[in-house]
């Protein structure tokens, strides 16, 4: 099992640095001249029907058992992908001190960070199942494995659970979601530049410190608005942090700063633009709306993300990429998502979104798009990316 992921990863590292390229190929042709975009994938010209199934009606199309946590089996890929990142760590610092040829080392280490990157990702997922409570049935379980998860990646587990939730409840809400939302004109931070691609990685780092404005949330703070009446558990979260803290020291003291940044810290940046990417791809396409608060619902904004595949990753990242049923019913478990999409597909086939395009170059052409289409007018009712 774990060569086969190995080998994967290898072969993914591979077609991610054609994706780069791929990417910085679209970035130079959309600033020639804007290319006549051709839409790959399904439904993503047509708006969807006025009369939309209930929440209700979905849910009894989906199997029954697709809605149910199994405990052993959420241990196993936590376990899996613990074991994963481990070895990854574990053959690369063999190979780095066996061949310490510059020839070896870097590229050896380049192919070292993209696949402890995308380990880093599934961890997070894991994490991202306790905090809707599909990891299991079991709270203070899902509270325990969430903070081990999340704090390795130096993310406080508890507060973005909770505008996590928010963005869970207010998806596609102009007014009231969290993040990558489209700004009204008069707001004082419509025309604050944006780094381009939103830094990738820092962006993530960013958010987690600030919010996104003009919405500010303050995730390392316990006493922020959006954590009200969770201070006890929001210590814990920073308590973890604490501990992972220390352990970045004791990486330090045995690798020095070029371990503890190599090592450590670029895998980490690896991660966090993966969240970037996949939070910024699975909510904003072409024709695909955000409505303001009165013309909003809770089914037409979970309707309205995007199922998008990560090609060779799409599985050791958990499958988090078929977003339209985790976002319509979050507690389903990450294993269980394929099924409960296939089943959606089938039942309701006029209501899929997928986006085919690669993930790198859709993810350069739709921030061109964001860069010079999200500031919308005060008055605007319903907003689409042209």
């Amino acid at each position: 099992m774990v060569l086969t992921e190995s080998a994967n990863f290898a072969l993914g590292a591979g077609l991610f640095l054609r994706s780069v390229f791929k990417a910085a190929v679209t970035y130079v042709n959309e600033n020639k001249a804007p290319r006549p975009d051709k839409l790959k994938g399904i439904n993503l010209k047509e708006p969807l029907p006025d009369n939309l199934p209930t929440i209700i009606d979905i849910k009894r199309a989906l199997p029954k058992h697709c809605f149910q946590p199994d405990l052993s089996k959420s241990l196993y890929y936590m376990a899996k992908d613990i074991i994963l990142a481990a070895v990854i760590f574990a053959v690369f610092k063999a190979i780095h001190v066996t061949f310490p040829s510059p020839y070896i080392y870097w590229p050896s280490m380049v192919l070292y960070w993209a696949m402890q990157g995308t380990i880093f990702t599934a961890l997070f997922v894991v994490g991202h199942d306790c905090g809707h409570g599909s990891f299991s049935n079991y709270p203070s379980i899902n509270t325990l494995v969430g903070n081990i998860t999340h704090a390795f990646l130096f993310c406080p587990y508890y507060m973005w659970k909770l505008s996590h939730r928010h963005h869970h409840k207010f998806t596609g809400n102009i007014d009231k979601d969290e993040v990558f939302y489209p700004v009204r004109e008069s707001d004082p931070h419509a025309h604050n530049a944006t780094m381009p691609g939103f830094g990738f990685g820092i962006g993530w780092f960013g958010y987690l410190a600030t919010g996104y404005k003009p919405r500010a949330c303050y995730h390392f703070n316990p006493f922020d608005k959006m954590f009200k009446g969770h201070f006890f558990q929001c210590c814990l979260s920073l308590l973890a942090l604490g501990v992972m803290t220390y352990c970045l020291h004791l990486l330090y003291l045995a690798e020095g700063w070029g371990g503890l940044f190599c090592y450590y810290i670029v895998p980490d940046f690896i991660f966090a633009c993966f969240i970037v990417v996949i939070t910024f791809l699975h909510h904003s396409e072409m024709n695909i709306p955000w409505f303001v608060d009165e013309r909003w619902d809770f089914v037409k904004g979970q309707l309205s993300t995007i199922d998008r595949n990560y090609g060779i990753v799409h599985s050791v990242i958990h499958n988090i990429g078929t977003h339209q049923m985790h976002h319509m019913f979050a507690h389903i478990p990450h294993y269980h998502l394929e099924e409960a999409t296939a089943a959606f597909r089938k039942a309701f086939p006029d209501l899929v979104k997928i986006c085919d395009e690669p993930i790198l170059p859709s993810f350069v052409r739709m921030y061109l798009k964001y860069e010079k289409q999200s500031v919308v007018q005060d008055d605007v009712q319903v907003h689409y990316y042209k």
